[in-house]
């Protein structure tokens, strides 16, 4: 059976890249745990050496009954009956074997019943088992809901929800309304408090909430009466045991079928507040959607890998005009591109959880004493940088996802399109990135500020001060114009002065930053690591340049005026 830990070695590089030994030293607290526990990691290389053989068993039971299961579990789906769900049999058994391997609340302390994982190794984790079934992965990584209540909840709620999603429990975030969706600010789903029971009571409904019968939820609800806006709005913690939530019905999905995706009837449902009231959406949802966002950016990340495994199997194994198809050009392109957009994105992925490991790990820290000055400015560096790096990873990884889906079909011929070819699931399944935790639209949106304020450029340009290896000074050397073809491009539409215009160029810049960003980091990789990725950097870096000249060239030759042709 495969591992797909084992099978991808571009997954323990990244595991071992420099940075890892500053997120261990700040998680561990300097490695204070090993006196209390057994399993805690004397030392860096003993936390690096439990991180890679947890990923194993991962990849292990991935291999070996997660991705047996997922046709089943793709044609069975989860049932809605007496307004509760039940998973398909093969959902069942996945959790099972995670769930008796200790995989649940990964990054939680060890005092809850967790593994105390850094976010880094937990998205590695989810990216390997959205690569075998991604809707199960849905199922399984909501899981780090619970880094939202452990950041907002207090120390009672700590002690009795995170150790039960440490022993199995499932969670769901309820967010989205008939009438909310991209839309936050118009949830609706009321939240009275009564002096009677001595909690608060909800009532509405929810729409889309995947996993929506999970054992605990965090529910975004308005407190406070007779308003309208983001203010309004609370988090409240709803347990499944107290009832007064049913689920109506199961969304009829055009992909990830093992995931239920649910809406939710909520008739005086008792709930606890999570956090202060009037700061559900400003400040709770907000990391609570970071987090989820790096998580679908795993999740595409595992369809690209799995999308590129499909593809390069079958072309090898199929022949026409007398020899396998692999061999011919336009095959072959397709694979090596497939190949350059999956190794970009996963190192943009990775860069990305590195830096919330680190701002994650200090906030975490600040909550037990003062931060040094020191410490505080690297808090704020890398929060910056996570916030600016994961709507890229998030909207790319989802982009990439989709298209990767799109070729494996391609490459399949006429046998892409018959059900029986797992090509079909992946790009059902891969489908929805795009769109859930915010779609790429939103991702512009949330990214453009970094391009107008310098972040991303200034980023470049870091980069460009990092030594390669020789072999890769001359895609520095054109990385370097492509980001002077980005900057004077964003120069151009700033200095128009016309936030219309910036609105309409906004996906094109974004892309174009995340274009240069993914090249040197695959040319840092390659610098590295050159059996692994040195043909990947050629080949995205002579993808990426079309694309920048493309979007560069378009941008400078649009006359604002040429806006009224677009709108209807």
């Amino acid at each position: 059976m495969a591992n797909y830990y084992t099978d991808i070695p571009e997954l323990k590089f990244h595991l071992n890249n420099p940075m890892m030994k500053r997120i261990c030293e700040l998680k561990e607290r300097n490695y204070r745990d090993k006196d209390e526990f057994d399993y805690a990691p004397l030392d860096f290389e003993d936390a690096v050496d439990s991180y890679d053989k947890v990923l194993e068993i991962t990849g292990e039971i991935t291999g070996e009954i997660i991705a047996p299961n997922a046709e089943g579990v793709d044609a069975e789906g989860p049932h809605c009956a007496n307004g509760r769900v039940e998973y398909a049999s093969g959902t069942k058994q996945n959790l099972d074997a995670m769930v008796k391997a200790g995989l649940n609340g990964m990054t939680m302390p060890r005092k809850f019943g967790g593994l105390n994982f850094p976010i880094t190794p937990y998205t590695m984790c989810a990216e390997i088992v959205a690569a075998a079934d991604a809707g199960f992965g849905n199922i399984w990584s909501l899981q780090d809901c619970i880094e939202t209540l452990y950041e907002f909840g207090n120390s009672d709620q700590h002690s009795r929800f995170i150790p039960r999603i440490c022993q199995g429990e499932t969670m769901s975030m309820d967010l989205t309304e008939p009438d909310a969706g991209s839309d936050l600010q118009s949830v609706m789903l009321k939240a009275t408090y009564s002096e009677k029971d001595g909690c608060w009571l909800l009532n509405g409904v929810k729409r889309f909430i995947t996993n929506g019968d999970a054992d605990i939820h965090l529910v975004l609800a308005r407190s406070e009466e007779g308003t309208r806006d983001g203010r309004g709005l609370s988090m409240f913690i709803y347990d499944k045991r107290q009832g007064g939530v049913n689920v109506r019905r199961i969304e009829n999905k055009l992909g990830i079928h093992g995931s239920p995706t649910c809406e939710l009837v909520y008739k005086n449902a008792k709930a606890e507040l999570c956090g202060d009231r009037k700061l559900g959406l400003i400040k709770y949802v907000m990391a609570l959607m970071n987090g989820a966002r790096l998580g679908i950016a795993a999740q595409s990340v595992g369809l690209s890998q799995a999308a590129y495994n499909e593809g390069l199997a079958y072309a090898k194994d199929r022949k026409q005009f007398g020899k396998a198809i692999i061999e011919f050009p336009a095959v072959y392109d397709m694979l090596a591109i497939m190949k350059g957009k999956l190794d970009a994105g996963r190192a943009l992925l990775y860069q990305t959880s590195r830096y919330v490991d680190i701002y994650k790990a200090l906030d975490d820290i600040a909550r037990e004493r003062k931060l040094t000055p020191e410490e505080r400015q690297e808090q704020k560096k890398y929060a910056k940088l996570a916030d600016s790096f994961t709507p890229l990873a998030k909207g790319m990884n989802s982009e990439y996802a989709n298209q990767n889906a799109y070729d494996c079909i391609q490459i399949h011929g006429g046998s892409g399109f018959m059900m029986e070819y797992a090509c079909q699931r992946i790009y059902r399944d891969a489908r929805i990135t795009s769109i859930y935790e915010g779609t790429t639209q939103l991702q512009t949106v949330a990214a453009i500020r970094y391009v107008t304020n310098g972040s991303y450029i200034a980023t470049i340009r870091e980069f460009e001060a990092i030594p390669c290896s020789p072999d890769m000074e001359p895609l520095m050397s054109r990385l370097k114009k492509m980001a002077d073809k980005f900057e004077a491009s964003t120069n151009a539409v700033k200095e128009a002065q016309d936030q219309e215009l910036l609105d309409f160029t906004a996906r094109k810049l974004v892309e174009m930053a995340a274009d240069i960003i993914m090249c040197h980091l695959l040319i840092q990789d390659a610098s590295k690591a050159s059996e692994l990725f040195s043909k990947s950097a050629h080949v995205y870096l002579n993808y990426a340049e079309a694309e920048v000249e493309k979007h560069s060239n378009f941008i400078k030759n649009f006359d604002k005026e040429d806006l009224a042709f677009y709108k209807k």
